[in-house]
């Protein structure tokens, strides 16, 4: 009597167990969450816009130094900005589901192989890049510590400096270790 079993159809395989379909449709959980950094996301557009037209409309009042920090100011809300967009597509698509966008020429070229490591580290350079302009800001409004219209502290100023240099190191970390897991998938 052979005893060999039959193996399973895809359909077969497709449908899951009630406790393992429960857990698997569990990811479902997180969409709120995107949802409301979307929201998010059109917040930083009014203050972007908002921003914006501030600098326009008193151009003509400021200062070289108060355009530049008005415009690193946009530059952040960019970047910020960026980093949600990061963080809501290709979350959704690692941990949720797939936005099949296959052949769609708004895809961007990054989605394509995106995955948990590669999502850490692009996560990673963005919070230093957006560390960068806080920093710049900090150092460029340093300058009028003596003015006494800057509020930060020399203390502060350090404290800035090495909490980026961390964020550096940790992304270095962070490469690194998604680096040699790729290694030893190879």
């Amino acid at each position: 009597m052979d005893q060999t079993r039959e193996k399973p159809s895809a359909a077969q395989r497709a449908v899951l167990r009630p406790l393992p379909a429960f857990i698997f449709s569990s990811r479902w959980l997180q969409l709120p969450l995107y949802l409301g950094l979307i929201v998010a996301q059109c917040v930083y557009v009014f203050l972007f816009l908002k921003e914006l037209v501030h600098l326009v409309s008193h151009a003509a009042d400021f200062t070289e130094q108060q355009i530049m920090l008005v415009v690193l100011g946009l530059i952040d809300v960019v970047m910020i900005s960026n980093l949600l967009v990061m963080v809501i597509v290709g979350g959704y698509e690692t941990f949720v589901s797939r936005l099949n966008l296959q052949g769609h020429p708004d895809q961007p070229e990054w989605l394509g192989h995106v995955n948990a490591g590669i999502l850490k580290v692009k996560l990673a350079m963005a919070i230093i890049g957006i560390s960068s302009v806080h920093l710049l800001r900090t150092f460029i409004e340093a300058g009028n510590v003596g003015k006494g219209t800057s509020t930060y502290t020399e203390t502060g100023i350090i404290l800035q400096t090495v909490i980026h240099s961390v964020f550096i190191l940790s992304a270095i970390g962070i490469a690194y270790v998604d680096r040699m897991s790729q290694t030893n998938d190879h």
